[in-house]
């Protein structure tokens, strides 16, 4: 609408979104009439929502990131140490000291996504789900190792 009040004309306007970390799916962001205009017309809101964009590594769960991955035999043994990049670009080093089978779940508490309007940038956690190792093939040398082993 110009500024007489009675004509309107076409114009663009640029519209910025600033989206915080930890936002959840269905956020609603509103520019209030910022819809079209026109004579007798009330303009109407503008309405975003959030919505997660997939990630090949992690699938979220509230404020809490879900990470698989494939441990070989011999390491679900014997323990390892896992290293996972962040969403924020730094590598973490996870221990896993039990013995690792199929279903097996590791918590980090405070390694998730930030929870979105907390005073103390709290965050949820990050939980490592393992998956079945393929069985490897080994020697008869080494299936007699395993077994001595295993005694």
């Amino acid at each position: 609408m110009n500024d007489d009040g009675h004509t309107s004309s076409i114009r663009d306007k640029i519209l910025t979104i600033n989206v915080k970390a930890g936002w959840r799916p269905g956020t609603k962001i509103t520019f209030q009439k910022e819809g079209d205009q026109g004579p007798n017309t009330i303009p109407a809101d503008i309405v975003f929502l959030v919505k997660d964009k997939e990630h090949p590594h992690y699938r979220r769960e509230g404020a809490d990131l879900h990470y698989k991955a494939t441990i070989q035999l011999g390491k679900a043994l014997v323990g390892d140490v896992i290293e996972v990049p962040t969403l924020d670009n730094r590598m973490l080093s996870i221990p896993i000291n039990d013995i690792v089978q199929p279903g097996y779940t590791k918590r980090v508490i405070g390694e998730g996504m930030p929870i979105s309007n907390s005073k103390e940038e709290e965050k949820g956690d990050w939980l490592f789900h393992s998956t079945s190792s393929s069985q490897p093939s080994y020697t008869s040398n080494k299936k007699m190792l395993i077994k001595q082993a295993l005694k």
